[in-house]
Parts: C-alpha cells; structure tokens; sequence
C-alpha cells in the first residue's frame, strides 16, 4: 500500500474500520463472554451488566456475544464470494472483449437477462429452491450479482483495448492472451479493485437482509440481519435491540466504502479530477 494512500484521513478511517471487524471475526470465541447461542428466559430483557455488556435479548442471550459472532457470518460469506466474483468478472469480462463478436454478444445478452431482475429477488429465489445455510447463501449472492462484476470488467476492457497501447502491441507482433496478460489485465485490475472493496457493503447487506426476511442461516443464528428481524418484536420497549446490529451493518459497510471512495481517488485521481 502506498504511503501516501495511508495518508488520507478517509482511507485511514475505512482501514480502521476493516481492521476492526475482521479482529472481531477472528477473536469472537475468545472475546466473548458468554455462550451467543444460550437461551435463559429467566434472563431476558437484562440490562447491562459486567455478565452481559450489552444486556440480554427476549430469549435472555447474550447481545454483546451475539454481535460479535455476527462479525464471523458477515465476513465468512461475504469475503469468499466477492474473490469468486472477482475471478469470474475477471475471466469472462475479457473473454467477452477478446474473443470476437459473436461471444461478446452471447456474454452481453445473458448478462442482460440476469440484470435485468433485481439482484435480492434472484437471491431469495435461489435460496428457496436450494434452502438455508451459509453455502446456499454464498451461491444466491454469486448467481444474483456475477453479471454485474463481469459487465464492469467488459467495460473497463473494451475502454483499455481502444488505446495507443494496446494498438502498439498488436503492430508488434503480440498474440491476444499476451495483450491480456501483460497489457489489459494490469491496467484493468487496479480499477476493478476499487469495484470489488466498495462491492464488500453491498454483499453484507444483501446477507443481512436474507436472514432480516428470514431466509438466511439457521434459526438462532447469530447473524446481524437476523438480530434485526428478532428485534421488531420489542422495537418500542428496547429499541436498543435494533440500534446494535444496524450500527455493526453501518459501520462495517462504511469501512468498505469509505476506503473504496480512498482507494479509487489514489488509483484514478485523472477520473476523480474531472
């Protein structure tokens, strides 16, 4: 990373952020102090206390412990697919650019079809042919968006082959999967990351709002979205319940954004200029 990304005050804020919640992922079962899961009715509704920091939910479970282990589904599911993404946008977007008309045209139109629908509706209609669990939630999410990720690459592709460049390099002898590798990718990969660290929110989101519906991991899981939909029940006797999960899906969401925002000012600072 360079020195004088991490000089910008937003980038340092969303790094933070990041930081934070990926520790939290990873130190969950040692940071909390109870069990997330654990259900004591006699417990329900405590307040704070040194036992339970956050007090206890409607089912007397931990809401520090289950904020926490949040962390772990949102970052488990969403990392991991948007690599996939990644490599699937990658793949495909230049092929489509690359391999003549007739396959682009195929690409496009099939990508077409899938943007076409909302990204949430193809989701939910995965997850209810394949059922719940944390696999059949990252294949909705790679079914429902993997258009999207390969028409940004095609479009940064079919912008990087119009150039001098590339031009020279077709003069000179050069054969398409050297173009590809040694010219196209190079030059599109920086711009393609900053799509993939602000896509980050839009996948924990998407993972939040399948168990908000009640479509997402298991009953009893301790997921922020599903935190949401447990707390409308007592929005107006403890709407404390909701402001935790929704400041965690905030703030993670913001780290990822924030540093995006950062990322793209360093690496297209021609483009942000304008």
């Amino acid at each position: 990373m360079h020195n004088k990304l991490l000089k910008n005050p937003q980038a340092i804020v969303g790094l933070v952020l990041i930081i934070l919640v990926i520790l939290t992922a990873v130190a969950a079962p040692a940071i909390a102090p109870n069990d997330p899961e654990l259900i004591d009715p006699a417990c329900k509704y405590l307040p704070a206390d040194e036992n339970f920091p956050l007090g206890t939910d409607q089912l007397g479970r931990c809401v520090f412990s289950r904020l926490l282990y949040g962390a772990r589904y949102s970052v488990i599911i969403s990392i991991p697919t948007l690599l996939i993404l990644s490599v699937i946008g990658l793949l495909i977007g230049t092929v489509s650019v690359c391999a003549g008309k007739k396959v682009d045209y195929v690409i496009n139109l099939v990508c077409d079809i899938f943007i076409a629908f909302p990204a949430l509706i193809i989701a939910i209609a995965v997850i209810g042919v394949l059922g719940k669990g944390i696999e059949n939630i990252a294949l909705s999410v790679l079914i429902a968006t993997w258009a999207w990720f390969v028409r940004v690459v095609r479009s940064y592709a079919l912008t990087e082959m119009s150039r001098d460049y590339i031009l020279a390099a077709r003069i000179s002898g050069s054969s398409t999967l050297k173009i590809v590798f040694q010219h196209l990718l190079p030059n599109i990969i920086p711009q393609f990351l900053v799509y993939v660290s602000t896509s980050v929110a839009s996948a924990i989101i998407m993972v939040s709002s399948f168990a908000f519906l009640g479509l997402g991991l298991p009953a009893g899981t301790p997921e922020w979205g599903a935190m949401l939909n447990d707390a409308r029940t007592c929005l107006y006797s403890h709407p404390e319940l909701l402001v935790y999960p929704g400041l965690c899906i905030l703030l993670t969401s913001a780290g990822f954004n924030l540093f995006g925002e950062a990322l793209r000012d360093h690496l297209t600072p021609e483009e942000t200029s304008l």
